[in-house]
């Protein structure tokens, strides 16, 4: 039988105790009714069971029901007001700002570039990443990976990712290949070239519905794609039967947000959210909300610091996002070895999912300021961070490409993208730059 990973109860429920634990919920009495019946933890890398879990699935869809009832004690809102409410330097709009030179081709083209130096190395951990690029001569990481020249005993203790070794290692890169990071800045154009800057989660909703394959969604966005098709509304489609609302998939949905709101991360952050709520809360909707106010600070910004910081202005301080990214921030200008502030990242959220958002939150910040505007180091620590190597290197990328106007030649890409959304197939990022101005807020 077919595994669909991402969505059947009896896979979920683990990573839905995993979820209770994180937010302050009680669980042990539901914890223990799973276990006691054979259930398993959640697969700390899979995104399905063996299959003869699936006996278990209607008592998981008991007890998912049950979690959910569950309150958190945590003072971490997902209502706007309530966020805006929480935040004391919430950001004033800045309507009229006009981004420097190239910026927004820089952004398009930092993020790409990011997405395709992580690709290769996604599920692979941060000990495997630094032993390939070690073997190939490439560390620190100052290239594309490759496989040529790397011994085959390194080769098969750390297999590369299976979709993506075929187009994103340097002996065969030709222009930029499909990566959900890259499909959904398109959707996010799509929304506001349809709907404009009132669209709705609803007009996001639609679009999806529309234009993005269900095989291409993953985690929270297949869930909230699977409730949608079940008749659930949004916003009860991002906690539905959905124990991935706090992970990255909302935060690489943001950055078109943040570059049509140059210098309005207020204004940026807010699109973000109601782009965020069809799939994400709390935690969740934050890593959307800081990714989407850093892109528009980076329109206009100085410096990697300035941008960090716009983007902890929309994140509740009580949050454990604004927590883990102020400390990563300031492990990062203190520290000058860059490998010892992933090194305390780890310590402190080793035991999150390897795409929590909270994680590579903090990892992008903390690459940000330790790079110092310095492209190939932000992404490069982006990517050697080993968490969500190809989406955290994507959204570090799309700030210091946009802070540096561009990226240096070892970066650039054959200006033709590959996606299965409709009317994108084989479009260029000069062309994606053109009609993202276009949207730009005057």
């Amino acid at each position: 039988m077919i595994r669909l990973t991402w969505v059947q109860p009896e896979d979920l429920i683990g990573h839905e105790l995993r979820q209770a634990a994180e937010d302050g919920r009680d669980a042990a009495a539901i914890a223990e009714r799973w276990r006691a019946a054979g259930g398993h933890d959640a697969p700390p890398r899979a995104g399905a069971s063996e299959p003869g879990a699936q006996a278990l699935r209607p008592l998981a869809e008991e007890l998912l029901d049950e979690l959910a009832a569950i309150p958190s004690p945590l003072d971490e809102p997902s209502d706007l007001a309530a966020i805006v409410a929480a935040c004391p330097d919430w950001p004033r709009p800045a309507p009229g700002v006009v981004p420097g030179p190239g910026r927004v081709l820089g952004a398009w083209q930092g993020r790409a570039a990011g997405c395709v130096l992580g690709k290769p190395v996604e599920k692979i951990p941060r000990t495997g990443i630094r032993e390939i690029a070690e073997a190939t001569g490439n560390w620190p990481i100052r290239g594309w990976f490759t496989a040529e020249g790397l011994p085959p005993e390194v080769a098969a203790r750390w297999p590369w990712n299976r979709r993506s070794a075929v187009d994103s290692l340097a002996e065969n890169i030709d222009g930029i290949p499909e990566d959900d990071d890259l499909n959904y800045p398109l959707l996010a154009l799509t929304v506001l070239e349809r709907h404009g800057r009132g669209f709705t989660t609803d007009d996001v909703a639609r679009v999806w519905l529309d234009e993005l394959p269900a095989g291409r969604t993953f985690t929270a966005e297949r869930v909230a794609y699977r409730n949608l098709l079940d008749g659930v509304e949004p916003p009860e489609t991002a906690t539905r039967r959905n124990p991935f609302r706090e992970w990255i998939g909302a935060l690489i949905r943001a950055d078109v947000y943040g570059w049509t709101n140059p210098g309005d991360p207020g204004t940026a952050a807010e699109h973000a959210w109601r782009d965020a709520r069809l799939t994400h809360t709390a935690n969740g909707l934050y890593g959307a909300m800081f990714a989407a106010a850093m892109c528009a600070s980076s329109m206009v910004a100085g410096s990697a610091e300035e941008v960090v910081e716009a983007g902890l202005s929309v994140v509740p301080p009580r949050s454990r996002l604004h927590r883990a990214v102020r400390r990563a921030a300031e492990d990062a200008a203190r520290e000058d070895d860059f490998e010892r502030v992933v090194d305390l990242l780890h310590e402190r959220h080793g035991g999150l999912h390897w795409v929590h958002t909270v994680s590579n939150a903090a990892l992008i910040a903390a690459a940000l300021v330790h790079g110092r505007g310095d492209f190939t180091a932000t992404v490069a620590g982006a990517v050697a961070g080993g968490w969500d190597t190809d989406s955290a290197a994507a959204t570090a990328g799309s700030v210091a490409g946009a802070l540096n106007g561009g990226v240096p030649d070892r970066w650039a890409l054959r200006d033709s993208l590959a996606s299965s959304l409709t009317g994108f197939d084989g479009i260029g990022l000069k062309e994606l730059a053109r009609r993202t101005q276009e949207l730009t807020h005057p």
